[in-house]
């Protein structure tokens, strides 16, 4: 089955809108989403409907967690608390029933560990790094799995348990075959990328060959941030769209 990864959408609809039609054209048979459908942008209720519509897998994420008030936003920053108090005044009530609704924050398909964040801690654990990565190497049931929450194209991989963890960046056009080993992977952001890129990011992923490919796609980045402005969220939550931080 040829699988269409995404993962943190952050409200941002012209960078989903982007993917999809990238998707479109690529063909795949399902679409698996990691979570944080909401949160910085301006579109929160027309993303998460989207996806609702769109993606066989739909996972919460913090950020979505935070529009149901079901996590604390203290320790969020200034402007991810201010987006999330945002959130939870203006998306549709039809937007927080799908949300409501979902299954959680982690999920398995054919044989493959989905996370929003790390197997370990599927809300909140950032992996970037080999240290933490061979933790959740240790941890994960399965031979794959996919999270996303870092924003960073990235995946991280060990052949044996005698083995060191590799950790690389995963650049459009990173191909993968993942027949050996263990491997953990991120296919980026769609809308809030965080790898100096500021294309929007997702991975093709083919579950019976066990190859992945990572790609990224052009969106109308100056619409996405006016719109962030115009709605009177934190103005820089726009800027940075620009640098792909």
């Amino acid at each position: 089955m040829n699988v269409a990864v995404i993962s943190d959408i952050h409200a941002n609809r012209h960078a989903l809108d982007a993917v999809l039609d990238d998707i479109d054209e690529t063909g795949v048979d399902e679409i698996w989403f990691l979570g944080d459908a909401v949160g910085y942008g301006a579109f929160p209720g027309e993303c998460v409907t989207t996806l609702k519509d769109r993606c066989s897998v739909f996972l919460l994420g913090n950020h979505d967690l935070a529009a149901l008030r079901e996590i604390d936003i203290s320790t969020f920053s200034p402007s991810a608390a201010a987006s999330a108090r945002w959130t939870r005044d203006r998306m549709e009530s039809d937007a927080f029933e799908i949300l409501r609704g979902l299954e959680g924050t982690s999920a398995q398909r054919e044989g493959i560990g989905l996370f929003h964040a790390s197997p370990r801690d599927p809300v909140w654990e950032y992996v970037v790094d080999s240290d933490l990565a061979e933790d959740n190497l240790d941890f994960q049931e399965e031979r794959i799995a996919l999270i996303g929450h870092s924003h960073i194209a990235l995946y991280f991989t060990r052949v044996d348990e005698m083995s060191r963890v590799s950790s690389v960046l995963a650049p459009e056009g990173t191909e993968l075959t993942m027949t050996n080993g263990k491997w953990l992977l991120n296919p980026g952001s769609v809308g809030q990328p965080r790898d100096g890129d500021p294309r929007a990011a997702w991975a093709e992923l083919d579950t019976e060959a066990f190859r992945i490919r990572f790609h990224r796609v052009e969106y109308p980045v100056d619409e996405a941030a006016e719109a962030i402005r115009e709605a009177g969220l934190p103005p820089h939550l726009g800027d940075r769209l620009f640098k792909g931080q």
